[in-house]
């Protein structure tokens, strides 16, 4: 006997299936959801405590150099308005002992005081995450070396307080996404279980009455379209079977309407086909459109950012300056009014102003240097005339006003090119290019004056002069070779390099001299540039 086996409803069954899916695919996609969300904001949360110690950090240079508390408890106090902060330790670098000792602290309303983290100095350079707060210790700078250390500690109460709101919302939707998917469920199975009872039925007259004359009809399910078309053959065959003699004409006139509906329906999709291909060439020209605005709107982004760093870093460091010595010369003036002064706060006085003025001096002088930098930025290239120069002549004058920088590293300059070549350009922004190559060779390129060579090949051809400049250095860095000239990049932020160089020797051979600037980033030793230039009517006779 046959083992029986359960049966169940095509319409039980699509509506179970649909419903099984739709919540795991819900649930799977809010838990990665939630996970990714909770995650960036934790580490928005980590991004904004590492700013506000890196601001806290830079503010308390000029406090912790000069043991000035009450200031730095002020300034603190100002961090009462943000929810996030919690705990702000200040630590300074005892000169004894040489090791972190506390200055001043803050605490947020109803938030006890923190145990020092003196001894946890290494370990919280990374932030610690707990499951109610963030902890993490910056060092505080001063002309590269570390004065002391802000220990700051972050609050996660707002977080928790998301992640539960988050999750009652997600419960909520998941419940309306499955009472809608039910619902549209039941109306998709209704749709594909009717045209099924209807060729049940068919099947059932054609089997009882003998009806050969009966056709399932079309409907909008591919699958079942499909069944009735092999039902209606069947049907047909057997329907011409019996009468074969009557109905071969009607017969071969039913296989042309087929060839044809075959034909149209190609046509149809092949006109489709290309219509999709066309749609698609469309977007992929809109989005080359939208990468160029997007690499467009990344430099102009990167170029403010660099300007605010160089420019706003010297000028709020003389501000600082300016501030403290009002703040001590206001403290003179009471004590000189008041018959208090002393000549030991006076001679303190003189000797913290002297410093303040030379840290003011020394950083606006910065901030002119990189005002200077970024004006030559901007080439003009009507500024001068061509004129005729002996290239020769040119190189050896350029290398012999630069002889006191190259004196440093001692490079053997060795230049390729014809005592007679005669090139019709402008002078100025050619030796601005060349003394900036040299420059940045001794500066980026040689790392001491041993075995330094500079190799510069000039040859000109029947279109272009090619000026061929190459040094024996350590080469540029893998992670800026592709920038190279964009403006603001540089490996030695902070050791007086603005990253404006190679920027501006991209903007003086294509804007000024109208020609071309190329880097070669697959040479495997040193550094070589490939400049050229274009033969001007004068040039070509």
């Amino acid at each position: 006997m046959p083992k029986s086996t359960s049966q169940t409803s095509i319409r039980k069954a699509l509506i179970s299936a649909v419903m099984l899916v739709t919540a795991l695919c819900l649930s799977l996609s809010i838990s990665i959801s939630t996970y990714l969300d909770v995650k960036e904001q934790k580490l928005l949360i980590v991004n904004k405590l590492n700013i506000l110690a890196e601001i806290i950090a830079f503010n308390a240079q000029v406090s912790v150099l000069f043991d000035d508390r009450k200031t730095e408890e002020q300034r603190l106090k100002s961090f009462e308005k943000i929810p996030l902060i919690k705990n702000i330790h200040i630590y300074t670098i005892d000169e004894i002992s040489n090791k972190a000792v506390f200055f001043t602290s803050f605490n947020a309303r109803k938030t006890p005081p923190v145990p020092l983290r003196v001894d946890s100095i290494e370990q919280l350079k990374q932030p610690k995450i707990t499951e109610d707060s963030i902890e993490l210790i910056k060092p505080i700078m001063y002309e590269g070396n570390i004065k002391g250390y802000v220990y700051i500690r972050g609050g996660l109460e707002r977080l928790n307080d998301y992640i539960n709101k988050k999750i009652l919302i997600d419960i909520l939707l998941t419940l309306f996404v499955l009472v809608l998917v039910y619902f549209v469920a039941r109306r998709i199975q209704k749709r594909i279980a009717d045209p099924i009872d209807q060729l049940s039925r068919l099947l059932q007259d054609v089997s009882k009455n003998h009806n050969y004359n009966a056709r399932a009809a079309k409907t909008n399910i591919t699958e079942i379209n499909m069944l009735s078309n092999s039902l209606n053959i069947m049907l047909t065959r057997t329907q011409n079977q019996i009468e074969r003699h009557k109905n071969d004409k009607q017969e071969i006139k039913q296989l042309n309407q087929s060839l044809e509906e075959k034909v149209n329906q190609r046509t149809i999709a092949l006109r489709e086909a290309n219509q999709e291909l066309l749609t698609t060439l469309e977007r992929m020209h809109q989005y080359q459109n939208q990468i160029v605005e997007s690499e467009k709107m990344a430099s102009l982004g990167q170029m403010v950012a660099g300007v605010a760093h160089e420019v706003n870093t010297p000028i709020g460091l003389g501000i600082t300056g300016s501030t403290l010595l009002r703040d001590k010369l206001a403290e003179i003036s009471q004590g000189f009014e008041q018959k208090t002064l002393t000549s030991s706060q006076l001679k303190r006085f003189i000797d913290n102003g002297i410093e303040n003025l030379d840290l003011i001096y020394r950083n606006l002088n910065r901030a002119a240097e990189l005002v200077s930098s970024f004006k030559k930025v901007a080439v003009n290239q009507d500024g001068e005339l061509n004129s005729l120069v002996n290239m020769h002549d040119l190189i050896s004058n350029v290398m012999l006003s630069m002889r006191t920088d190259l004196l440093e590293k001692a490079p053997n300059v060795v230049i390729h090119c014809s005592s007679q070549l005669m090139f019709e350009t402008k002078v100025g922004p050619l030796q601005q290019v060349l003394q900036q190559l040299l420059s940045n060779s001794v500066i980026h390129g040689f790392r001491d004056n041993q075995n330094n060579e500079i190799e510069i090949t000039v040859e000109r051809n029947e279109s272009s002069l090619i000026i061929n400049y190459y040094d024996n250095g350590i080469g540029v860095d893998k992670s800026i070779k592709k920038r190279i000239f964009d403006p603001f990049v540089t490996t030695k932020r902070g050791e007086g390099g603005s990253g404006l160089g190679m920027h501006l020797v991209y903007n003086l051979v294509t804007q000024a001299l109208g020609g071309s600037v190329y880097f070669d980033d697959q040479s495997s030793k040193g550094t070589r540039f490939i400049i050229t230039l274009p033969l001007t009517e004068a040039n070509k006779i």
